[in-house]
């Protein structure tokens, strides 16, 4: 794999270059802080107060199309880096109401922080030069992009095609893979998010199923690895010298805290559960003689997320994809990695694959990439990408490989090779799960503690100690009363989600914004009924 510092010669394209022996990009102050009012950034909406600003939820029955979600009761009319601002009172001598931290990166995508200085530029240079082309013409920042892409991804994955969401992306890659493998089943795990289009759709088990007509034909499923919540039949005797071991995946993000002795001469469910660890290894195997039960003989691919985020945050077993691009290559199928999330540095390598060292025949990544704008990619092997031209793949979109959006995933890439964000995500998320497994210590609502690198879930209990049961309603208010007091995380109260946090702040934030954000947490535990303080 060739090293993450690899020179590249960009092709020259207006807006970039330096002046003064300088950047073009605000490079020196990546990290605006706006404790103070003079540091704010400029409001667009300046007439608009709490006053005059219509009331959200009557404006979006009138007017918008519910999609599946329920509005915040705030209109945000500036984001910034890691703060969000809201509208100001009438006569407020501030041009905003309240800044709220975003520890989710608006949906999980805006990698480096909002309104990036050097992303700003690009977007702004391009918007006045080079936005939009035919589909069939190619431009800089496009030979840019998949030139720096694949020299930063592993061998095998050599040429990539640009779109603009994680759904569209998805689409296109089980799209080629039906057609280089002339098959048509595709199987995905339980508990996974894809997108929405038909065929990604087709192959999720999370939610967004039940339509009530046909999806597309040959979606099978795997269990979804949770180790957290394994069936009963998935458990074996752990190995000596392994106790203690986590669910959070690689380097103890998820260590289980210690037993303590209920006074009552019994102790804590964990340490009932010392003697066992899920066998993830039995649970695959048992999925794919189903798999192969149920199939009609068109075994195309695989479908998988990294990390399973909508799901509730948890992370592939380690081997875990191994042994399942083992199981690929046994049935002749290919592997598709959607790397949504977890793509660009996020978990501390630059693509969550790397963790296990696997290839993966195809790759998407999405959100991440294009640093909150509407950018995806699918990257490839040369091998399968000329047998998809040879049997006339057609993927043909009206942003197929455009310009703007081009530019800003290869700034995204330039900034997090050159600035080494990929080091800094790994050494701010061990920050944050220590954090985070503080407060499961003291609060006996926190079931779980998972995730790698700077995405974490956070699972909330009736009480762990009695057992797992979901506590949604206690999740909520939480949630609610740490966005009171400035902090956004999300929570999905959907019940295959089980009540958990997702937590996945930009990769630029500094270790003091870590702990500020650790601080209002625990402030809304401390602050809820119910969340069962043990100290």
């Amino acid at each position: 794999m060739p090293s993450l510092q690899a020179a590249i010669d960009p092709l020259p394209v207006n807006g970039s270059e330096p002046e003064n022996g300088k950047p073009k990009d605000g490079r020196a102050d990546p990290q605006q802080d706006f404790s103070n009012s003079n540091n704010l950034p400029t409001n667009l909406y300046p007439s608009i107060t709490t006053s005059n600003h219509p009331n959200l939820n009557h404006f979006a029955s009138s007017h918008l199309i519910n999609f599946g979600t329920t509005f915040l009761p705030d209109l945000i009319i500036s984001a910034s880096h890691l703060s969000l601002f809201t509208a100001p009172s009438p006569g407020s001598s501030s041009p905003y109401g309240r800044a709220i931290t975003d520890w989710t990166s608006g949906q999980m995508s805006s990698l480096l922080g909002h309104s990036h200085p050097e992303i700003v530029s690009v977007i702004s240079s391009h918007a006045s030069s080079l936005d939009h082309l035919f589909s069939g013409m190619l431009s800089p920042p496009v030979l840019n992009l998949a030139r720096r892409l694949t020299s930063v991804l592993p061998d095998g994955l050599d040429r990539a095609m640009f779109l603009s969401t994680g759904g569209e992306s998805n689409e296109a890659a089980i799209k080629m893979a039906k057609t280089y493998t002339e098959k048509f089943e595709v199987v995905g795990l339980g508990a996974s998010w894809h997108g929405v289009t038909a065929q990604a759709n087709s192959v999720q088990y999370h939610a967004g199923r039940k339509v009530g007509w046909p999806l597309v034909p040959g979606g099978l499923m795997l269990p979804s690895p949770n180790a957290y919540r394994c069936h009963q039949g998935f458990r074996k005797r752990r190995e000596k010298g392994l106790k203690g071991r986590g669910t959070g995946g690689a380097g103890g993000e998820g260590k289980k805290e210690a037993m303590e002795d209920k006074g009552d001469g019994k102790t804590s469910q964990d340490e009932n559960e010392e003697e066992w660890e899920y066998d993830w290894e039995a649970e695959m195997l048992y999925g794919w003689r189903l798999i192969d039960q149920q199939s009609c003989g068109s075994l195309a691919a695989v479908i998988v997320e990294p990390i399973q985020s909508s799901g509730g945050m948890h992370v592939l077993p380690p081997g875990y994809l191994r042994r399942l691009k083992t199981e690929c290559e046994k049935r002749a199928m290919l592997l598709i990695v959607d790397e949504a999330q977890t793509g660009v540095g996020r978990t501390g390598e630059m693509v969550a694959v790397n963790h296990d060292g696997v290839v993966p025949d195809i790759l998407t990544l999405s959100k991440t990439l294009g640093n909150g704008l509407p950018l995806s990619a699918v990257v490839t092997s040369h091998a399968i990408a000329d047998v998809c031209a040879e049997r006339d793949l057609l993927f043909y979109t009206t942003h197929v490989n455009d310009p703007l959006p081009a530019a800003v995933g290869d700034k995204v890439l330039e900034i997090v090779v050159r600035d080494d964000l990929v080091s800094h995500a790994r050494r701010m998320g061990e920050l944050l799960h220590s954090g985070l497994n503080q407060l499961k210590e003291r609060y006996a609502c926190i079931g779980d503690v998972r995730g790698r690198g700077l995405m974490a879930g956070v699972e909330i209990v009736e009480d762990r100690r009695k057992g797992q049961e979901p506590r949604l309603a206690l999740a909520k208010r939480i949630g609610d009363r740490a966005y009171e007091l400035g902090l956004w995380c999300n929570l999905s109260t959907h019940p295959s989600f089980g009540g958990t946090f997702r937590i996945a702040p930009p990769i630029t934030i500094s270790e003091k914004q870590v702990r500020e954000g650790l601080a209002v947490l625990e402030a809304a535990f401390r602050g809820v009924e119910g969340t069962l303080p043990l100290y």
